[in-house]
């Protein structure tokens, strides 16, 4: 037979291998699709949490309503009068002879308008007595119209908003006092009610994970890689370094649940409680961040051990050969090179541990939000909550606001995994070398 023609076997050979190759890209085609559209429903669903429906209204601010306003219990209802007779004014000057009574006004302007206009007072004192033209957040309902995800027949049996009041929206469009805008207050604002989903934002919960994640980057990254270290390159092989080995590998496979369960009873209840250590607080990202360090070592252990390993031996022999010691030979030559592996596996794990709810759940990250950071220590000990258990509150509560507000804490949430990779990639080509 000649050389140049192929045999049955060898056709049949390429036309196995042609195949396979075909099974690679079918699956690498599959998994971009279904990324793809998994990618899609996210921006879909979320990217209207970041645009907010604003009423733009010049507000006159008489001296006499505001000393009357801030001298009242209610220190916020004199504020929605004054705001309510200026839009009132306006609409007339516009020409739009619908009334603004009460009801249109609780039905087109959030509940938070008021505070905001009293914030803004506090905030300029100068600007009393003069006319300041303010953009205020719509309601809700007025939110969901504006963004389509409201409509008239939707509203039929609903008492917060009627079509008179989504007719009067129109005529506020058509004369420009009503507008789309980007809504910054998602990214840096706090919680809200469950009355005022137009006012809550992401930025507290932002803090939170990252206090958390400074906490897992301080306790585990020390930890996993002297542990990897000892049991890699120093440690016996015996039963004992075995034993530690198997349960190692256990510990990775542990619900995350169980590390909250443990978190509460260690730093919570005998730490916190027992003993007495005033940081060991439930809610305070340091526990949160304890706890999930819990779940995250074993992670970062076994992937830095694997960096570890990755080191070829003749790289030890080369340093022992030339009179370095053991530790010498370790820190000098095999840690530097197993570097990047170590950097990506700890990327790996503070990911997966930003993505936990459940042990967040048991120290109660969901039950508090923080308001004001007044220094470095109250970044760590004060209440938070997470990125996560922020997504998971707003998840569970009715208004398709907040559904909205859920996806739209998930593109942050992913942005921050991004940022994270992004550092992590730095990292590794900073610390990688090559032999």
């Amino acid at each position: 037979m000649s050389l140049y023609l192929e045999s049955p076997r060898t056709k049949k050979r390429n036309a196995a291998e042609r195949r396979f190759q075909s099974y690679g890209l079918a699956a690498i085609a599959a998994a971009l699709f279904f990324l793809v559209v998994l990618l899609g429903q996210i921006i879909g669903n979320g990217s209207g949490a970041f645009i907010q429906t604003r009423l733009t209204v010049p507000v006159t601010l008489d001296a006499a309503a505001i000393e009357k306003a801030e001298g009242s219990m209610m220190k916020t209802s004199g504020y929605r009068k004054l705001i309510v007779a200026s839009l009132s004014a306006e609409m007339q000057a516009k020409g739009i002879e619908a009334e603004l009574d009460s009801k249109a006004a609780k039905a087109l302007l959030s509940s938070g308008a008021p505070n905001t206009l009293r914030q803004h007072v506090l905030a300029n004192p100068a600007d009393i007595g003069s006319t300041v033209t303010l953009k205020l957040a719509g309601s809700s309902r007025l939110d969901g119209y504006m963004k389509g995800r409201v409509t008239r027949e939707s509203i039929s049996d609903d008492k917060a908003i009627t079509p008179a009041h989504l007719d009067l929206a129109d005529e506020l469009i058509g004369v420009g006092l009503l507008s789309k805008g980007f809504n910054w207050g998602f990214v840096t604002g706090n919680d809200a009610s469950d009355l005022r989903p137009e006012q809550s934002g992401m930025g507290q919960s932002v803090l939170g994970s990252l206090a958390m994640m400074l906490v897992v980057l301080a306790v585990c990254l020390p930890i996993s890689v002297a542990a990897s270290i000892y049991l890699e390159e120093f440690a016996p092989k015996n039963k004992l370094t075995q034993f530690i080995e198997v349960n190692i590998s256990n510990l990775a496979a542990v619900p995350s649940i169980v590390f909250g369960i443990l978190a509460l009873a260690a730093f919570i209840q005998f730490g916190g409680g027992t003993i007495g250590i005033e940081a060991f607080r439930a809610s305070a990202p340091l526990v949160g961040g304890l706890a999930l360090s819990l779940m995250t070592l074993p992670t970062i252990i076994i992937a830095t051990r694997a960096a570890l390993k990755a080191v070829p031996q003749s790289m030890r022999d080369a340093a022992l050969g030339v009179g370095a010691s053991k530790m010498q030979a370790v820190f000098h030559h095999v840690l530097p090179l197993a570097m990047p592996g170590i950097m990506t596996g700890t990327i790996i794990g503070l990911a997966a541990a930003l993505g936990e709810t459940a042990p967040l759940l048991l120290i109660g990250m969901v039950a508090f939000v923080q308001t004001d950071i007044s220094g470095a220590t109250s970044f760590f000990t004060d209440p938070n909550v997470g990125m996560p258990a922020q997504i998971y509150i707003w998840a569970t509560r009715a208004d398709g606001a907040w559904y909205e507000r859920a996806w739209g804490g998930i593109i942050l949430l992913l942005i921050f995994l991004a940022c994270m990779n992004i550092v992590a990639i730095l990292l590794r080509r900073k610390f990688e070398r090559r032999w």
